[in-house]
């Protein structure tokens, strides 16, 4: 009888484990995920970083410039510029990585206001004001 309890004892834990364990990695890949929404032409999505954090994210989907790598066109996206409030430079970025690469920089920034000037497929050269969140990433859609 000891036997049969043990075992079924065992069988038990081993069903609550691999329970928990599934319900854990359910919850790892939905905060994987960005809950965004849409502000103006600003994406303003959490991190998952805490919350007390002085820092936080920009992303801007700039102007692209082609790029033939050996008969490969790759569309890197144009570098921008940030300015503190009274309109002193703050960071220059490249916003790529190299020139075959689509995707824009993700930059880490102090909490705060300031104005993005970069370069827009429709509208040309623009300005805008962003505001960093900490611990969120804000995301610049400048042709949306």
């Amino acid at each position: 009888m000891k036997t049969r309890l043990l075992s079924s004892l065992l069988k038990t834990i081993l069903l609550l484990v691999s329970l928990v364990s599934f319900i854990g990695s359910l919850a790892t890949s939905q905060a994987g995920t960005s809950d965004e929404f849409f502000v103006s032409a600003a994406h303003v999505g959490a991190l998952h970083h805490r919350q007390d954090s002085v820092q936080g994210y920009l992303l801007v989907y700039s102007a692209t410039d082609p790029f033939d790598d050996g008969g490969t066109v790759f569309n890197a996206h144009s570098s921008y510029s940030v300015y503190t409030p009274d309109g002193k430079l703050f960071k220059n970025v490249e916003n790529h990585i190299s020139r075959s690469h689509e995707i824009p920089e993700l930059v880490s920034l102090p909490v705060g206001s300031y104005i993005v000037g970069a370069r827009s497929e429709n509208n040309g050269y623009v300005r805008l004001r962003v505001v960093i969140k900490p611990g969120q990433r804000t995301t610049l859609a400048l042709d949306e």
